[in-house]
């Protein structure tokens, strides 16, 4: 298998787990180092580090009922960025962001997750 079809599967399964709440599966995917950095001034910004602390913001994201719908999987030489349309909506505000997670690789696993977002003050006023 090559290097793109190896990112480009980490990345497919990273996306499942999410989608799925498999937060245990999520962690085997990361580096024992691994950090995941958000945009912003929320709930849910700022940078974790570790695979159980990124396992806990990801189920945080999740139980605001966002839906992840992945657009792209995209593969560069070595690394790998989700392209995904975020949506949920918790009484009168919405969430409807697009972001592209980028994750840095590392012996087939996730070594780092920096999160680029079209909407950071959208983003503010849905995770408070």
């Amino acid at each position: 298998m090559s290097t793109y079809e190896a990112a480009h599967r980490l990345g497919k399964q990273f996306h499942t787990l999410l989608v799925s709440g498999d937060w245990n599966g999520l962690r085997e995917l990361l580096t024992d180092d691994a950090t995941w950095t958000l945009p912003g001034d929320n709930a849910v910004s700022g940078t974790v580090n570790g695979p159980g602390a990124i396992a806990d913001h990801a189920q945080k994201i999740a139980s605001y009922g966002v839906n992840f719908e992945l657009l792209h999987i995209l593969v560069s030489r070595e690394n790998v960025a989700l392209s995904v349309h975020n949506t949920a909506r918790r009484g009168d505000v919405v969430l409807d962001q697009y972001l592209s997670a980028v994750c840095r690789l590392r012996d087939c696993r996730i070594a780092a997750i920096e999160t680029y977002l079209s909407d950071v003050p959208g983003m503010d006023a849905f995770f408070v």
